[in-house]
């Protein structure tokens, strides 16, 4: 609607409210413009499911009787809320309304408060008229669907205190006169919006503001060093955007900063040694960016952190022994970054730790005896790095870990037998030199989740006992010499709703005989999201009730001794993205249903014996899947020749 129809829209509202006010009625308390304002935007609402506005009447007082309006004495409306998300002691109200956000509403003179928050579905512009409500003091249009940029006229919006915009499509930059402006203003939230371009530097004038959020947007440029004007700020979040530069080193003046999230940006250079000024950080989250160097003693005066969250970045140097004073720290994830030397023996003196993550990177030596001391330690990860172990140090059995993450660090020789009466929920020893037999005792593990022992020399069967892993979900033994058959995995216990499997890796081993013909309507396995079971010595059939596994995406049964056909019920498996068979011994066409899996995406039957017409099939498939089956034709192969 162009402006001389908002125009006409409002001059009708306005004729006949003071046309029905001609009747003799009892006083109204409600202001005449307040209310055809009101009016007028309800008018521009296109479906409110929950008549969240029904109240709004014309024969009503919009003081006395409108849900979601306050007046003050003089009957001005001071308050328009009507959030899509709302709840009482013993309700939840989750809604939405449809429509646009009139320019009328400007014309509420005295409204300090406008929530229309988690509406969901509000669409259109902020309208630049809203920088006439200059007692406004709350502004609350966050989880809707606005568009277009923040209006340069909120620069009047002196009296602002909280102004939440997040989660819309807005777009476009951040005007710098409206920083400017905002001088009283306590919180600003812009995340999960498409705003761009630099943060403006006049950031710094929001010196009253206590949080902070622009994350998940796409701005671009350095933090602005201003921020450090900010001495009151306490939250402070500007991750997933484009940032980069270097962290300014006026981010120790943040003194009063509890939660900061700088993560997933593309941020470089040393973490400055101002750091130690942030005394009363408790959540630091600086990870996915390129961050180098060493991380700065100074890092021990930080009081009252506790999570320091580097990973994913390109970090070196010693880890500092002063990191050991962080008495308070909880989580310690520093993985995959370019950390060398021992690790401290002061990490001992960490009490309340609970996780440590020294994974991926170029850590050597022994493991200091002093983590014995951890006694809260839940989670330890030091997997890929060259530490040389040999083996698990005995001392670990007296840590109460729940998951234990030692892939590719050396470790020889047998499994240790204290591994049986451990409460482990997640075992980790993959790409390692371990050797002998699967033991019986790994039937003891009943806490299992998840259990990674591939990548080593284990050359047994699978013990009966393996099927008392009632809650065992995840199991990868790929790239071992594992032989026998198969029935203790695929027909284990279960604890419901636990235990059933997510995903299956048993590649590259020596396991025999055929696939149990009911493998696919075992109850352990019907949630199986991943099957992998390629070149091992397999023979007979593929079980037609794979098809009946409706969660799989995954199946790898390449270099088997697989014969017979495709079965067309593998069809029925309607979340299958991959399927890989070749090499095997199959036989006859390659089902239609299969091909045409809505979801496949990688399909490999090259190297078997497969006849026919290939089917057609939307799919990217290269023609390289398909070669080595000589009775096979049609695209992507050579035409059929029609007799």
């Amino acid at each position: 609607m162009g402006i001389l129809g908002r125009k006409k829209s409002f001059l009708f509202i306005l004729f006949y409210i003071i046309f029905s006010v001609s009747v003799p009625r009892p006083l109204e308390c409600c202001h005449l413009v307040d209310k055809t304002s009101l009016l007028d935007f309800k008018q521009k609402v296109t479906s409110d499911p929950s008549n969240l506005l029904q109240t709004w009447t014309l024969s009503t007082d919009c003081c006395k009787s409108w849900e979601g309006i306050a007046c003050n004495s003089n009957g001005r409306v001071v308050n328009l809320s009507r959030p899509g998300l709302s709840s009482g002691d013993d309700f939840i109200i989750d809604t939405s309304i449809s429509g646009t956000l009139s320019p009328s509403l400007a014309n509420l003179s005295f409204l300090e408060l406008l929530d229309l928050s988690n509406l969901k579905d509000l669409t259109g512009p902020i309208p630049p008229e809203f920088g006439k409500l200059s007692r406004l003091s709350y502004l609350f249009l966050d989880t809707n669907k606005l568009s277009g940029s923040i209006p340069v006229t909120f620069k009047y919006l002196y009296q602002l205190k909280k102004l939440y915009l997040s989660d819309n499509t807005l777009s476009g930059t951040i005007p710098s006169s409206i920083f400017e402006s905002f001088l009283s203003l306590s919180e600003l939230g812009l995340s999960a919006n498409q705003l761009s371009g630099p943060i403006p530097s006049s950031i710094g004038n929001l010196v009253s503001l206590t949080k902070l959020d622009m994350s998940r947007n796409k701005f671009f440029g350095s933090i602005p060093e201003s921020i450090g004007r900010l001495k009151n700020l306490a939250y402070v979040d500007l991750s997933e955007n484009q940032l980069s530069g270097k962290i300014p080193n006026s981010i120790g003046n943040l003194s009063q900063v509890s939660l900061m999230y700088l993560n997933q940006n593309q941020l470089r250079g040393k973490i400055p040694s101002s750091i130690s000024g942030l005394r009363s950080l408790v959540f630091c989250r600086l990870s996915e960016n390129q961050l180098s160097g060493s991380i700065p003693p100074s890092i021990d005066n930080l009081p009252k952190i506790e999570r320091l969250i580097f990973e994913n970045n390109k970090l070196s140097g010693k880890l500092p022994a002063t990191l050991g004073h962080l008495v308070t720290l909880t989580d310690m994830y520093f993985s995959n970054n370019l950390f060398t030397g021992k690790i401290p023996s002061s990490f001992g003196n960490l009490k309340n730790l609970q996780i440590l993550d020294l994974s991926k990177n170029k850590l050597s030596g022994e493991i200091p005896h002093q983590l014995v001391k951890l006694v809260s330690l839940q989670t330890l990860d030091l997997s890929f790095n060259p530490l040389g172990l040999s083996r698990i140090p005995n001392w670990f059995k007296k840590l109460r870990l729940f998951r234990l993450l030692l892939a590719k660090t050396g470790i020889r020789g047998n499994l240790p037998s204290w591994l049986a009466s451990s409460s482990l929920s997640t075992l980790d020893l993959s790409n390692n030199g371990l050797t002998g037999k699967l033991p019986t005792w790994i039937g003891n593990m009943t806490n299992l989740s998840l259990l990674n022992l591939s990548n080593n020399a284990f050359y047994s069967s699978i013990p009966d006992e393996f099927k008392n892993l009632t809650l065992l979900m995840d199991l990868d033994l790929h790239s071992n010499r594992l032989s026998g058959n198969l029935r203790a995995i695929f027909s284990k216990n279960f604890q419901d709703p636990l235990g059933h499997y997510n995903s299956i890796d048993l590649a590259y081993n020596l396991f025999t005989g055929p696939l149990d013909e009911n493998t696919g309507n075992e109850p352990v396995m019907d949630s199986i999201l991943s099957l992998s079971l390629s070149h091992n010595p397999l023979t007979g059939h593929i079980p037609k009730s794979l098809g009946n596994l409706t969660s799989l995406q995954v199946i790898k049964l390449a270099e088997n001794g697989l014969t017979g056909g495709i079965p067309i019920e593998l069809g029925n498996a309607k979340e299958l993205k991959t399927i890989l068979l070749s090499n095997n011994n199959l036989e006859g066409a390659i089902p239609a249903q299969v091909l045409n899996l809505k979801d496949l995406q990688e399909f490999d039957v090259s190297g078997n014996r497969l006849s026919g017409s290939i089917p057609p099939h939307k799919a990217n498939i290269p023609k390289s899947a398909f070669l080595g089956n000589h009775g096979l034709c049609g695209a992507p192969l050579p035409p059929c020749k029609h007799t």
